[in-house]
């Protein structure tokens, strides 16, 4: 195996090397030997097809997945061999006419220097559940469960409405015949604010026109950005009933004995797992903020900072899409809006990698099997939930980096100099 390295930028480095063609050749034929002795084929017998059949059937399948293995098997040996530290994934080509060289360039993770998270300063915030947050809890699964009940009056918070409408401004009428049915409880934010606060005192019958200014990007263009008159009629006004926490109400929710103390303990237990998920991700992002503020002047990977904003890019437009609108095609610059984001966000990474690696840390499986327990136990069927990540090895992947992720955050955090701020349940869970 013949490698070179060569620096081709601070932090850019490009490989050079070629794999032995007489081990690709014996590799392959291995493989097309195994195959013969399984394979069936019509008109001969299995186990007795010509060596040359096989070979113009599996020959060209066999040798490109010998030589991918080959390749990476070359190049990650020549990392080892030359102790580089990646960041990111390498781009691996064919190097000129020759089958077996190729080149690879790759970012290497920078130096960091001194990496002493004694110095920090970190802000870890507290919280508990308290038997008022489990009376609120209650409170919400009531709404939940609520039931509506046909009144005759003027439409107040809280209430279902239901009517119709339509909206106009200068020529343009939405829709051009008609109105539009609709259905929403106010104050649920499923209609403009300006809207649905003026749905407050209408009562069913009677048409009103209601002056609502749309958002910039709203998904009709000859409404976007402007103030029009929706005209709204209302059909019906409904009042809610909530139901009675009783032994019904409480089995509803998988409580098979409708008993109220497993009932709240069962709440408490899944809201101090909220809280704890919440609490971490306040962790996070304050150890990252510290992490990213002290290592500012450290130069970072390019390529491997752009591919982050276009990640980023790819998110935002992934949610808008889910939101019902049409992004566009973005400009072929737009990634670099999140150019900053995305190098705070490499940079809290690498720092983290680092110190994992500085300090030898290393995963805990007990903390992988709880995190999935925790993941799971927001589903219905947690059992399959669990399966389903043990049989994924993408997903497995992703969970043990989050929670290695965290592993690290936790240490920082131990170390670093930190006062406590305690919070209220729900201002830790707001984020």
């Amino acid at each position: 195996m013949q490698v070179s390295v060569e620096s081709t930028g601070n932090l850019e480095r490009r490989m050079n090397f070629s794999l032995p063609a007489d081990q690709l050749e014996s590799t392959v034929s291995g493989r097309l030997r195994e195959i013969a002795r399984t394979a069936k084929m019509k008109g001969f017998r299995p186990g007795k097809v010509p060596a040359k059949v096989i070979e113009q059937r599996y020959g060209e399948q066999v040798k490109a997945e010998v030589l991918g293995g080959m390749v990476r098997q070359t190049f990650d040996s020549a990392v080892r061999q030359h102790d580089l530290r990646l960041a990111g994934n390498p781009r691996i080509d064919r190097a000129g006419e020759g089958e077996l060289e190729f080149v690879a360039t790759f970012e290497v993770v920078p130096d960091f220097g001194d990496v002493d998270v004694s110095k920090l300063t970190v802000v870890r915030n507290t919280a508990e559940v308290t038997d008022a947050d489990i009376e609120q809890m209650i409170g919400n699964l009531r709404v939940q469960r609520r039931t509506w009940s046909k009144v005759e009056r003027a439409a107040k918070e809280g209430d279902l409405v239901t009517g119709s409408l339509w909206t106009r401004i200068d020529d343009f009428r939405q829709p051009a015949e008609g109105s539009e049915p609709f259905t929403t409880a106010i104050g649920s934010g499923q209609l403009l604010p300006a809207l649905e606060n003026a749905l407050v005192g209408l009562e069913a019958g009677v048409e009103t026109i209601i002056d609502v200014a749309f958002p910039e990007g709203w998904r009709q263009p000859q409404l976007a950005g402007k103030t029009a008159q929706v005209h709204v009629t209302l059909s019906q006004v409904s009042e809610p009933v909530l139901p009675e926490v009783d032994a019904a109400f409480i089995r509803s929710f998988g409580v098979r004995s409708g008993d109220m103390d497993k009932f709240r303990d069962d709440i408490r237990s899944n809201l101090e797992r909220e809280l704890k998920g919440a609490l971490m991700a306040r962790l996070r992002r304050e150890v990252g903020e510290q992490l990213t503020s002290t290592w500012a002047h450290v130069e970072l990977p390019p390529r491997l900072v752009e591919n982050e904003a276009r990640g980023m890019l790819a998110q935002q437009l992934e949610q808008i899409r889910r939101g019902g609108r049409d992004p566009g095609q973005p400009p072929a610059n737009a990634h670099e809006a999140f150019l900053e984001p995305a190098r705070k966000r490499v940079l809290a990474g690498l720092l983290v990698g680092e110190v994992a690696r500085r300090h030898d840390l290393r995963l805990d499986p007990k903390r992988v099997n709880e995190t999935l327990r925790l993941i799971a136990s927001t589903y219905e069927q947690p059992e399959q939930v669990i399966e389903m990540y043990r049989n994924d090895p993408q997903l497995m992947q992703g969970l043990q980096n989050r929670v290695m992720e965290e592993q690290v955050i936790d240490w920082i955090a131990e170390r670093a100099q930190h006062t406590e701020t305690p919070l209220s349940f729900q201002e830790a869970i707001r984020g």
